[in-house]
């Protein structure tokens, strides 16, 4: 059985992704064979809080080549997005990043 720590592999620290942290919305790597049920159960086990939504979405990777070799690929990753409820407490992990 996995754990919560095995499905949220670590938070995604960006510019982008900072900028909704105000509406409770965080950002995650997650397993690929994780679903949404489980990075939900995954959240409120880890950080305490209560999740609303929950949205996945898998970034393809990139092509890349590293001088005359061919091109090779870096890794495709899964990420969520967790949206939390108007009465959660927020993640104390990503309030001094904004």
């Amino acid at each position: 059985m996995k754990t919560a720590y095995d499905i949220i592999l670590r938070p995604i620290i960006s510019e982008q992704s900072m900028e909704h942290t105000d509406l409770k919305k965080y950002v995650f790597q997650v397993a690929m064979d994780a679903n949404k049920i489980e990075i939900k159960n995954a959240i409120e086990e880890i950080f305490g809080v209560e999740v609303d939504k929950v949205t996945t979405a898998i970034v393809p990777g990139k092509k890349k080549r590293t001088g005359a070799y061919p091109a090779g690929y870096t890794a495709k990753w899964k990420k969520a997005v967790v949206r939390l409820t108007e009465d959660s407490k927020t993640i104390e992990f990503f309030e001094g990043m904004v």
